[in-house]
């Protein structure tokens, strides 16, 4: 009898480390890195789009999200200056707290000054490298997504 009693002890014990774990994964920070390389405003309008669908589907609290522009991908942030549609949506995603990136590289080669060709971009925004930065947040855990 006492071997039943110290089974069943223990299998729920088991469940309950079990369920333990799978709360604690469920609280989890998610990372996910976005990555940007495309000029096509309605490509823009639509990416922005996806990043607030991952908000509202696994809460802004769970999430560490970053947009990393390089190339064609910084005319995101060129054409917020002058489009109040996509301008307001860059605006709420960084109230939910998502970080928008800009390749120096880009910044560089295409002479463009991020001061004043481009909406709410400040010298912490500016990384080295749009696709070392997307390789560096990969190597630490960050989900690649390319929509």
């Amino acid at each position: 009898m006492k071997k039943f009693v110290t089974a069943g002890i223990a299998a729920l014990l088991a469940l309950g480390g079990i369920a333990g774990a799978a709360q604690a994964a469920e609280s989890a920070q998610h990372k996910a890195v976005y990555h940007l390389n495309s000029d096509d405003a309605k490509h823009h309008k639509a990416f922005l789009n996806n990043v607030q669908n991952h908000i509202n589907a696994v809460g802004k609290d769970k999430l560490d999200l970053r947009v990393v522009m390089h190339g064609p991908g910084i005319t995101l942030m060129q054409n917020a200056k002058s489009d109040e549609d996509v301008r307001s949506k860059i605006d709420n995603l960084k109230l939910q707290g998502v970080s928008f990136n800009v390749c120096a590289n880009t910044l560089k080669g295409k002479k463009v000054n991020y001061k004043t060709d481009m909406h709410d971009v400040s010298e912490k925004d500016i990384v080295p490298s749009g696709v070392a930065e997307i390789a560096i947040l990969q190597s630490k855990g960050y989900a690649y997504v390319k929509p």
